[in-house]
């Protein structure tokens, strides 16, 4: 144990993927607590810690075996809490949880909110708006019309996050286009990796008009707290789903933020959540509000630097270590100003040359940050089949009007250079259409 840790003598067990943007913060968050981070990652056993972080080396894609390895390395050693960051290690964390036995949520409750096939079942069976959906098999392609599928719907994959191959079909020769799709990114050898069993399936449901907000929120012992309610301005209304822009907080009328916050309460209940950081998103239309996903985990990349709470504006990932170590200072209201992030959008596939623009982007009034985590020389991937941004842009203001000018305004000043899959040297703007 470090010097820091005597302080507290708080352990915390972080389990995340090597390549996740935010275990740097939360360990920083760790570290600031005096508290003692104990990882445990997918990166290869093989490797004698190649970053001396001394992380438990596991396979997120088998959550028992991995949890019995963390568990078995941990003998003698108790966690005070348990967080996990990104999707592919929810459920390993409540298992962990459970047999170290910390109030965490149910592994069945966290293996709902990976597979939107039971999400939907869970609301559906809780009275909670509900599209139509069926689980089909991609193959062979089903008929629309003898599987009891109308139009618009959207095609999705079962457990995918961040909109990966998520599709909007309009008609039959959309919808055949889009399972035919899906089915090629589901035999990706990457994905296949993963070991999924739901990798030869899918899920369509209604497509739901209306705006999207997402929900930041923490629950405590099955109560649940909005630390935050972002509007989405730019309208997701397919052919795919890459979110853009973050803003909070929201512009929408104190009646609606409150029903939001019922629907997030409900929502999370059907599922069986009772403990630690969620994100949710939502869809809005005159008949209200309809629950879309609820992950039993923070806001993924970087997004969370754009919430800081209290009068000394700590982070999210601090206030979600005080959080879970049962330390005081998680119960901080978000700050007042508003803010928000550009998830930095896609333009083509191709190889990533050359980035400009970034000084002079970094010099728009109101901006707080530029990050671009897209690595030059790597090929990047848009959306459908892509789930990864160029990188991301945080502004503050006076008003969410003026955060979202701000964002729109840097992004409109950088310009990124795609080879391969566009002519050598061709610039692709980061202009983003008119809300």
């Amino acid at each position: 144990m470090n010097a820091e840790s005597q302080l507290t003598g708080k352990r915390l067990l972080l389990l995340t993927s090597k390549l996740g943007y935010q275990t740097r913060s939360f360990a920083d968050a760790g570290r600031k607590l005096g508290a003692e981070t104990i990882y445990a990652t997918d990166r290869c056993h093989q490797l004698d810690d190649p970053w001396n972080d001394r992380a438990i080396p596991v396979h997120f894609e088998e959550p028992e075996a991995a949890a019995y390895t963390i568990l078995e390395t941990l003998r003698g050693v108790e966690p005070d809490g348990v967080l996990a960051l990104g999707d592919r290690s929810v459920i390993t964390a409540a298992y962990v949880a459970r047999g170290q036995g910390l109030f965490h949520n149910h592994p069945a409750a966290v293996e709902a909110c990976r597979s939107k096939e039971r999400t939907r079942e869970a609301f559906r069976a809780a009275g909670l708006p509900t599209p139509w959906f069926r689980a089909l098999a991609l193959k062979p392609a089903p008929d629309p019309a003898l599987s009891g599928i109308s139009f618009p719907c959207v095609v999705k994959p079962i457990c995918l996050s961040a909109s990966q191959g998520v599709m909007r079909a309009n008609n039959s020769a959309e919808f055949s286009r889009a399972v035919e799709r899906l089915a090629r990114l589901q035999e990706s050898p990457e994905l296949r990796a993963s070991r999924d069993p739901n990798l030869d399936r899918m899920i369509v449901e209604g497509y739901i008009p209306g705006r999207e907000v997402a929900v930041e929120g923490l629950l405590t012992e099955g109560s649940l707290r909005i630390l935050a309610i972002f509007d989405k301005p730019d309208r997701l209304e397919g052919p795919y789903f890459e979110e853009t822009i973050y803003v909070t907080p929201s512009r929408l009328p104190g009646d609606r933020q409150s029903a939001i916050a019922k629907c997030a309460t409900d929502a999370a209940r059907a599922l069986g959540l009772v403990h630690g950081p969620i994100h949710a998103e939502f869809r809005l239309n005159d008949q209200g509000v309809w629950p879309l996903e609820v992950a039993p985990r923070p806001i993924g990349g970087l997004c969370a630097r754009a919430l800081r709470f209290g009068p000394e504006l700590v982070s999210l990932e601090e206030l979600l270590v005080r959080h879970a170590l049962g330390m005081p200072g998680s119960e901080l209201e978000r700050e007042e100003a508003a803010s928000g992030v550009m998830m930095i959008p896609v333009p083509a596939n191709g190889v990533l040359e050359r980035v400009g623009g970034i000084e002079e982007a970094r010099t728009t009034p109101g901006v707080a940050s530029i990050e671009i985590t897209a690595r030059l020389k790597d090929a990047i991937i848009a959306w459908p089949e892509g789930s990864s941004y160029l990188g991301f842009i945080f502004a503050r203001g006076g008003t969410p009007e003026e955060v979202e000018a701000v964002l729109r305004a840097a992004h409109e000043k950088l310009r990124f250079v795609i080879g391969s899959e566009l002519p050598v040297g061709h610039a692709v703007t980061g202009k983003l259409p008119a809300r």
